[in-house]
């Protein structure tokens, strides 16, 4: 990316207006982003110096969601997030460091599960759910010391350790929103003063801290936009010079796969203090380089395991359910910055594909790693296969330290960010799912809006307006994968064409009963794996498709399967949270037939669609509502390997079977056993 492609890009102005039409009441144009010169009258955006964001987070509780993410959530509440801080020894209140002046225990645990309890918490209105928030935020209030250093003490050396910290101050910041409580003002200004007064030789040192500066650094920019403190703009330049560096061209200063999903962003934010293209740039090569090296595989995110090793690049490695996370809470952040629409349709990759195979459909267990090609999920330790030594691969809910409690942000964040506010007072529909937001346009004015759909299993996507009355642009995120998208309004085609990648910005009067409708057409395609032997991945609109394996479910003690660092409080009753091994009960390892090149490689594959669940869970072989039916030939040389994995893509010329059968592909994210990314025959 060229600086001048960046420098279009970062202007987020209503450029490459290629069409508009005009009539007493409605005018429609094709932007490249949401404009930012304008300043919103409802939302905070930026306090000079810092560059306004094209895309507006509305407060937590803002947005209802409803469909199957409403569902997802519900299954939070019931499962391992709601009831973590009941099993976890890490969130056991007696002596806990984040409740108790020098308890003895008290990380990343309290402060990764809070940060998505919470939210999920405010998002449903639970009561229970905000009493038992609250006493974890009122121990932090309470924890403040005279110097405004917070929390557990944790020392390395002489040396401060802040790394947990810097996610208390991200769950603060989501309160704030909730509340208006002063004291989250109160604490993290205090709190940024003493780091100010932290020498740089003792400032982001340990690896952690020093890899993930940029999520302290976005909280003092969060800050100084409420407070407009400058010494708070002295603090940013600290906190840059002292964490990684995540700018440099052909590297990375680590290769940890969560440290790559969150860190990447860093110096994006420090260019929403400075105006530096090359800060930006910066973040765009992080995720460009990963993606060629380790990268060439469907579902959003990268074959790191834990650490990415060169020479493992098969899409039988996998990466952490906390990278998962990670990846779309920084695609967020990254769309919020630049209206980009690459990182939403990144961000649905990984929240469709591979998110909802890395935990139980019960909510109650998790895998610490999912891969894109994944036969076996077992408690046996496959090192070197992956990089991990230990049983990192079964559904077990203490299947490691961090992402037990971290998974907890995955759905809560994807929901704040379906519908944004715009600078121009406008609303923005970028990342798609049923809802109802509740947003304030023109003259601050309060609008209801409804969205239903079953995206992304269904092509057509309906707003109304359920309240309120005002003229506002709503702006409409085009996905880059489909074609011949259609837009109305009340039954009246808008004749604008939607441009794929781009927005399409209608500006009306908008009044109760509004009727908004677009329609994605979905269609078969194929992606070429080049460096993975050219395995082919099939995508139809915004769903990967895997080969559909039975899978035979076997269950087992989880004290028993759990590694090494995961503890039980006293009384949990490990009964009630089992572990899940899954084993493959049919043939897997096919080559996918392909008729010819091009469009029509496909014309085999028939679509059928199935009925809708009636639980609102699609996230099974059993509910899914989308099936396709292929054929494929097996190769009888892939087989699994010697560590147990899935073994590494056949040759291309590797022999296959005469017979040509009948296989059955379905959406990824339902599929916990996979083959995502396929050899291919005639």
């Amino acid at each position: 990316m060229t600086l001048n492609t960046l420098r279009t890009l970062t202007l987020c102005a209503a450029a490459l207006c290629c069409a508009t039409v005009s009539a007493q009441d409605m005018s429609a144009r094709i932007v490249d982003r949401p404009d930012n010169t304008s300043q919103s009258s409802n939302y905070t955006n930026a306090v000079a110096p810092l560059r306004q964001q094209c895309l507006m987070k509305l407060p937590v509780g803002s947005i209802r969601p409803a469909g199957w993410v409403g569902r997802y959530l519900e299954l939070q509440r019931d499962g391992l997030t709601g009831h973590l801080g009941e099993i976890s020894a890490w969130l056991d209140k007696d002596n806990n460091a984040w409740l108790t002046n020098g308890g003895d225990h008290g990380w990343e645990e309290v402060p990764y599960w809070l940060k998505g309890y919470s939210d999920l918490a405010y998002i449903l209105g639970d009561k229970k759910m905000l009493a038992e928030t609250k006493t974890w935020l009122e121990a932090i209030f309470k924890s403040q010391r005279e110097d405004g250093s917070f929390g557990p003490v944790n020392m390395r050396g002489d040396k401060p350790e802040l790394w947990a910290q810097m996610i208390v101050l991200s769950l603060l910041q989501t309160y704030y929103e909730y509340s208006g409580d002063e004291r989250v003002i109160k604490l993290m200004s205090g709190y940024f003063k003493w780091q100010l007064t932290i020498p740089d030789d003792k400032f982001l040192k340990d690896y952690w801290e020093n890899s993930r500066g940029g999520d302290n650094l976005y909280s003092v920019l969060w800050l100084y936009n409420r407070t407009g403190d400058k010494t708070l703009l002295d603090l940013a330049h600290k906190i840059h010079r002292n964490t990684a560096n995540w700018t440099m061209a052909s590297t990375l200063p680590n290769w940890h796969n969560v440290n790559i999903a969150q860190c990447f962003r860093e110096p994006a934010t420090y260019y929403m203090l400075t105006g530096d293209e090359k800060m930006l740039h910066a973040s765009y090569n992080v995720q460009n380089l990963i993606r060629r090296t380790f990268g060439q595989v469907p579902g959003g995110m990268f074959g790191a395991d834990e650490n990415a090793r060169m020479g493992y690049i098969d899409p039988r490695q996998g990466v952490e359910t906390c990278g998962m996370v990670e990846q779309m809470a920084s695609d967020e952040i990254m769309l919020r910055f630049t209206g980009d629409t690459r990182w939403a349709d990144n961000c649905e990759d990984v929240a469709f594909n591979t998110y909802p195979a890395a935990v139980m459909p019960d909510f109650k267990a998790l895998r610490y790693i999912t891969a894109p090609n994944m036969v076996q999920s077992d408690s046996k330790n496959h090192n070197p296969g992956i990089d991990n030594s230990g049983p990192f691969l079964s559904m077990n809910p203490f299947s490691s330290r961090c992402c037990q409690h971290n998974h907890a942000q995955g759905w809560p964040y994807y929901s704040e960010n379906l519908v944004y506010a715009t600078p121009d007072n406008g609303v923005a529909a970028v990342l798609y799912a049923a809802c109802t937001a509740e947003v304030k346009v023109a003259d601050g004015k309060k609008m209801t809006i409804s969205e239903t759909t079953n995206y992304p299993f269904d092509e057509t996507i309906s707003f109304t307006i359920d309240r309120g009355k005002a003229r506002f642009p709503f702006y409409l995120r085009i996905p880059r994968w489909t074609r011949g998208a259609t837009v109305s309004v009340n039954g009246e085609p808008v004749s604008v064409r939607p441009v794929s990648g781009k927005y399409l910005v209608i500006d009306r009067e908008w009044k109760k009963g509004d009727r908004l409708t677009l329609r994605f057409p979905m269609h078969l395609s194929t992606r070429m794996w080049q460096v993975n032997k050219h395995s082919v991945s099939v995508d139809y609109g915004p769903l990967t498709l895997s080969l559909k394996i039975k899978e035979r479910y076997v269950q087992r003690d989880s004290k028993e399967t759990a590694i090494h660092d995961s503890k039980w409080q006293k009384n949990a009753d490990a009964s009630q949270w089992p572990t899940t091994e899954i084993y493959a009960d049919s043939p897997w390892n096919y080559a996918l037939q392909l008729r010819g090149f091009g469009r029509h490689a496909l014309d085999g594959i028939q679509v059928v669609k199935k009925e809708w669940p009636a639980d609102n869970f699609p996230f099974t072989l059993d509910s899914v509502p989308l099936e396709f039916k292929a054929k494929g030939r097996r190769v009888p040389s892939w087989t699994m390997d010697e560590t147990g994995l899935c073994g590494v893509l056949p040759d291309e010329d590797a022999a296959k079977a005469e017979q040509l059968e009948d296989i059955t592909l379905v959406p990824m994210g339902a599929a916990r056993l996979r083959i995502s990314a396929f050899p291919t025959t005639r």
